[in-house]
């Protein structure tokens, strides 16, 4: 007879009840910035200390201490350091709920359907899959979205959307988290222009910024590639046989949800939703006023665009059109242009979860009017959306303790320096690929790309100089490590907050996804390789 395998909030409880006993075991430490003197030359260094030693300049105000009946007290801290990501998932999801009253969604699946039915009389495309081409298609476009501006926790609204079309497709649930979040953070990864992990890794390593751009480019389409192909084999399965996928039993909440058949949805259009358009157009046209140019950045280059004034023009004469069709047209217009200003906001105006959450809220609420619902009726399909979506909240928030009880334990920094004093005396593929594991442990415990580019980046790039190996080629072991745990991490609020929205269960996740990140990870080692091997531009 099978165990039971236990409930993702045991397992999370677990891991903290785990981080509480290493606490015991690791002693407590910390990194601090120092000037030395290195051949006449003053550096700037990370150097560790065990926290009885540090000098007292450098004393935390609240000495860490073992870690007891705090595993308790971890959960409320949880919430309150992952308060921005669990109010995004309940706005977002209280959102998509009066959105998704429209029926707009299921409009556009069937019409989506409809069009990819069309495409099948050509023969090309019937040998290459229409299915398999719309896979590649947006997998490519998340992938560059990870790769250029660092995509994370946008990926959890557009796990929304693209879970019911992958279900309409005949996949499953996991397909839909592969086409949204593996392929962001696959670009995430083989990131080419990324500000966030390569522009601060490359600033620490005091190396231009993104330099060595050729070679990661190749690293890029070859990690896109590879999570392609490993994502159509599994979808090729599923499509074949539904009921191989782990998630069969499960994705019957999303099957019913897009069950509605297109005889039962009536297409009209209310007089308020011309209303909702007129107030939408003004406020866009205010915004083309004050902000005629917009300053794109992708990556250390930038652009001026005009596209807030040209996007407010093609509303003008797409809402119109849209709404002579039914309100559902205009409904997927405002989704539509909500994702176009989320990429204008993070792009072009440094957007984060609270911009974003906020455009998602306008657009639900305008989506409600627009549908000729009362206020206290959006109201109640609000609650329904944050009732419904509460518990990928709650994970988000226990996941947070984690990292709350590794902290307060101070035993983070004692972990890395134990990792780091691992790099011996190796040969330069044996350094390369022993920096590139402690990149790829340390990301377990600290997921964030930019806190651990700020801890380990100043230990490893001198450490790299000793040895003769290219800074060039520790920022890409940084990279890689970074990048493919991220899939799999339970410290990544993102990682949960996109399993609670999709329904996946942890363990569930780890069942389907252990595999490819294994192999992942020996990739990343072979494309280390050539890093230390060979005259590669940047390098």
């Amino acid at each position: 007879m099978l165990k039971k395998v236990p409930h993702t909030y045991v397992i999370v409880f677990s891991i903290i009840v785990l981080s509480a006993i290493l606490t015991w075991i690791i002693p407590p430490g910390k990194y601090v910035q120092e000037t030395r003197l290195i051949d006449g030359k003053e550096q700037e260094l990370m150097v560790f200390y065990y926290e009885e030693n540090l000098p007292e300049e450098h004393k935390p105000e609240t000495p860490s201490t073992y870690q007891t009946w705090h595993v308790f007290s971890a959960l409320f801290h949880g919430f309150v350091n992952q308060s921005n990501i669990i109010v995004f998932i309940l706005m977002i999801g209280g959102a998509f709920w009066i959105m998704n009253h429209s029926k707009a969604i299921d409009v556009a699946i069937m019409a989506f359907l409809k069009f990819t039915k069309r495409l099948d009389k050509y023969s090309l495309m019937r040998k290459m899959g229409v299915n398999n081409i719309i896979i590649v298609l947006i997998m490519i476009m998340f992938s560059l979205f990870g790769a250029i501006f660092g995509m994370s926790e946008e990926t959890i609204a557009f796990v929304i959307i693209l879970i019911p079309l992958a279900i309409s497709m005949g996949y499953d649930s996991i397909v839909g988290v592969c086409m949204v979040y593996v392929a962001a953070h696959l670009g995430f990864a083989g990131a080419i222009l990324n500000p966030f992990t390569i522009g601060i890794a490359q600033g620490l390593a005091d190396i231009p910024l993104f330099s060595g751009i050729e070679y990661r480019l190749v690293a890029f389409i070859i990690i896109t590639a590879i999570g392609i192909v490993f994502v159509l084999r599994y979808a090729k399965k599923v499509s074949k046989n539904p009921k191989s996928s782990i998630m069969y039993e499960e994705d019957e909440y999303w099957r019913k949800k897009g069950a509605s058949e297109s005889e039962k949805i009536e297409y009209y259009t209310p007089k308020i939703a011309w209303f909702v358009y007129g107030i939408i157009l003004c406020v866009l046209a205010v915004f083309s006023f004050v902000y005629p140019s917009t300053t794109m950045k992708i990556g250390n280059a930038e652009f001026v665009s005009r596209i807030i004034p040209v996007s407010t023009a093609l509303f003008a004469i797409i809402g119109v059109f849209a709404l002579r069709k039914s309100v559902h047209y205009f409904v997927l217009l405002l989704l539509g242009y909500t994702i176009l200003y989320l990429i204008v906001g993070v792009m072009g105006y440094q957007w984060y979860v609270m911009e974003i959450a906020t455009l998602f809220m306008a657009m639900g609420i305008a989506s409600g009017i627009a549908i000729n619902k009362t206020a206290n009726e959006i109201a109640n399909l609000f609650l329904n959306g944050v009732k419904d979506i509460m518990s990928a909240a709650i994970i988000v928030g226990l996941a947070g303790g984690i990292i709350v009880i590794l902290s307060d334990g101070g035993i983070i920094d004692s972990i890395l320096y134990g990792l780091s004093k691992a790099m011996g005396n190796f040969g330069k593929i044996a350094s390369v690929g022993v920096m590139y594991v402690i990149q790829t442990i340390v990301n377990v415990v600290i997921p964030s790309g930019s806190a651990k580019a700020a801890i380990t980046m100043p230990i490893m790039a001198p450490f790299s100089d000793l040895i003769s190996v290219s800074r060039q080629a520790t920022v890409m072991a940084f990279q890689f490590g970074d990048g493919f745990t991220n899939m799999i991490t339970p410290t990544s609020g993102v990682l949960i907050a996109v399993l609670g929205v999709a329904r996946i269960s942890y363990h569930k996740w780890v069942k389907f996804i252990w595999p490819f990140i294994i192999l992942m990870i020996l990739v990343g080692f072979l494309l280390l390789i050539p890093t230390v091997t060979m005259e590669l531009s940047g390098f």
